[in-house]
């Protein structure tokens, strides 16, 4: 594979991202948002305002993943970080999960967070659960049938966490 270059996203980068995001929530199998959200909603809720930040992921300049790094509260709570990823499945088994993760969590140290937690991991997304923890993420909670899955029926879901 050549070079993964992770970068900060920027408002242009947009048309690219949306493919990728529509097609994963779309598919109604990670992600707890409506699989019928418009674009603009989408755009809303994956590059909202500073202090969060939107990483992209590329590949011979090609946009090919991205994360959302952003404080998991308000407040009192906003130095643990909450992230959400998303690369193009087009695109997988190919490293680019782990290679933005590991980029992740790098930006995450170095904006100051303390910890890093996932508040809704599928559970029936078993490659997602591997990868996070073999990078330190320990699950510390589960929702019985918290997700309704298309194929698995209602799945738990799993709050996930590491410090950084």
């Amino acid at each position: 594979m050549a070079e993964l270059h992770v970068r900060p996203a920027t408002a242009q980068d947009w048309p690219a991202i949306w493919p990728i995001w529509h097609r994963i929530v779309t598919a109604g199998e990670t992600y707890v948002w409506d699989p019928a959200t418009p674009e603009e909603t989408a755009r809303g809720l994956w590059m909202p305002p500073a202090p969060a930040v939107t990483l992209v992921a590329q590949v011979d300049g090609v946009i090919v993943g991205t994360a959302l790094l952003k404080p998991a509260q308000p407040g009192l709570g906003d130095h643990v970080a909450n992230a959400g990823f998303m690369v193009d499945p087009d695109r997988a088994r190919g490293g680019i999960g782990r290679g933005l993760a590991e980029a992740t969590l790098a930006e995450g140290r170095r904006r100051g967070y303390r910890a890093m937690q996932f508040n809704a991991v599928v559970a029936a997304n078993t490659r997602a659960i591997a990868l996070w923890r073999s990078l330190g993420f320990a699950i510390v909670g589960t929702v019985p049938g918290a997700f309704r899955h298309p194929t698995e029926g209602e799945v738990a879901l799993h709050v996930m966490h590491r410090t950084l």
